[in-house]
C-alpha cells in the first residue's frame, strides 16, 4: 500500500538532514554535495515522497506551469499540438496543464477559469471558442496568452497566424488543374473563427477561378459529420466531381460514406482534407490535404509564451505558420459528371 501523508520533514528525518537540504535537493539549489543530494533523493523515492509543487507556486505567487486549451483532444491534429507544446515546455523546466473545450462555449469558460485557478505562468489558446471577456480576464491577471487566429496582439498577447486563404487557394487550384469544376465543400461549426476563415478561403478561391461555389454542406469537424455530409452528397444530382473537407476527419468521414455506397475515390469522385494529421498518411487512399504543421504550431505556441515571459516589454508579436500542399491518392482527374 502506498504510504500517505509523507512530508518533507519525514524525508529530512530519514535522511538525517535539514528540511532546507531536502528542498535544495529537489530544486537543484544551494551548495549540496552530490552524494548528499543523491542520498536525499533516494530516501524520497523509498518513502514515495513527491513535493507539492502547487503549494510552492501558490506561496511564491508564480508557477512553472503553462496551460494549453484545444478544441478536441480526439482530433490527431490537436494531440500533436499538445505533445510538441509539452515537450518544448519541459525543455525550459515547465510542466503543462491541458484543457479541452469540445467546441462548447461553457467548457471554454471553465478552461479559462481553470488556468487562472492553477496560477499558470502563461496559456496557449489553440481554439476559436475564446470569449473576449475571458481573454481579458486572463490578461488582466498578468498571464501571457498566445492565441491561434485570435487576431489579437496586445500587452502580453501574441497571435499565431495561418493563411487559410492562400492554403485553400492551392488546394482548389490543384483540383482545378485536374479538370474539376464542380467542387463541394463540407464545413464545420460556423461560429468558430478558423472555420469561418477556411470557408471564406473556399468561397474566394472558387470565385477567383470563375467557378460557382457549392454545394456547401454543414459538418461538425468530426468523422460522423463528414459521414453524414457524404451521404447527402450521394443524393445530389448532378453530383459534384470533388469534395473538400474542412479538416482530415471530415474528409475521411465523407470517403467512408462514398465507399460504403460503392463510389470509388478518386476514380468516381475526388476528396481532400485539411490539416495533414497522421490519419491522412495512413488512410487508404492516402489523403490529399494541406499540412499546417501541428508540430511546429505546438512548439511555436510555447516559444511565444517564453518570449513574452522573458521580454522586458509586454508587447505581443505575431507568428506565421507555413503550410504545404500534400498530394495523395484521394484526388485524380475529373470524371464525367454523374447525373
Amino acid at each position: 500500500m502506498k504510504p500517505k501523508g509523507i512530508t518533507i520533514r519525514d524525508v529530512a528525518r530519514a535522511a538525517a538532514v535539514s528540511t532546507a537540504a531536502v528542498s535544495q535537493a529537489f530544486n537543484s539549489a544551494g551548495r549540496l554535495r552530490t552524494e548528499t543530494r543523491e542520498k536525499i533523493l533516494a530516501v524520497a523515492r523509498r518513502l514515495k515522497y513527491h513535493p507539492n509543487r502547487y503549494a510552492k507556486n501558490l506561496a511564491m505567487g508564480k508557477s512553472k506551469t503553462l496551460g494549453i486549451v484545444v478544441s478536441d483532444i480526439e482530433n490527431p491534429f490537436f494531440a500533436v499540438v499538445i505533445k510538441n507544446f509539452e515537450a518544448h515546455a519541459r525543455r525550459y523546466g515547465y510542466e503543462v496543464i491541458a484543457s479541452e473545450t469540445g467546441y462548447d462555449v461553457t467548457l471554454m469558460r471553465r478552461a479559462a477559469e481553470r488556468m487562472i485557478e492553477q496560477n499558470v505562468s502563461g496559456v496557449a489558446i489553440m481554439t476559436s471558442e475564446m470569449n473576449e471577456g475571458w481573454l481579458e480576464e486572463i490578461l488582466g491577471r498578468g498571464i501571457p496568452v498566445t492565441g491561434l487566429d485570435l487576431d489579437l496582439i496586445s500587452d502580453h498577447a501574441s497571435n499565431i497566424k495561418i493563411n487559410y486563404l492562400s492554403a485553400m487557394q492551392q488546394l482548389i487550384e490543384h483540383l482545378y488543374h485536374l479538370g474539376h469544376r464542380s467542387i463541394a465543400y463540407v464545413g464545420g461549426r460556423p461560429r468558430l473563427r478558423n472555420v469561418k476563415s477556411r470557408h471564406e478561403g473556399y468561397l474566394r478561391s472558387m470565385t477567383a477561378l470563375g467557378l460557382e461555389p457549392g454545394p456547401i454542406i454543414p459538418g461538425n469537424q468530426r468523422l460522423d459529420g463528414g459521414y453524414s455530409a457524404g451521404l447527402s452528397i450521394l443524393e445530389m444530382s448532378p453530383r459534384c466531381t470533388a469534395v473538400i473537407g474542412m479538416n482530415d476527419l471530415t474528409a475521411i468521414g465523407v470517403i467512408n460514406a462514398f465507399m460504403e455506397s460503392g463510389v470509388r475515390v478518386p476514380q468516381d469522385i475526388s476528396v481532400t482534407g485539411f490539416d495533414n494529421t497522421y490519419l491522412a498518411a495512413y488512410f487508404v487512399p492516402r489523403l490529399t490535404t494541406v499540412d499546417i504543421h501541428a508540430d511546429i504550431l505546438g512548439r511555436t505556441a510555447a516559444d511565444a509564451l517564453f518570449d513574452s515571459l522573458a521580454a522586458r516589454t509586454s508587447g505581443g508579436k505575431e507568428y506565421a505558420i507555413k503550410y504545404d500542399l500534400v498530394v495523395g491518392k484521394s484526388t485524380g482527374p475529373a470524371p464525367e459528371r454523374v447525373a
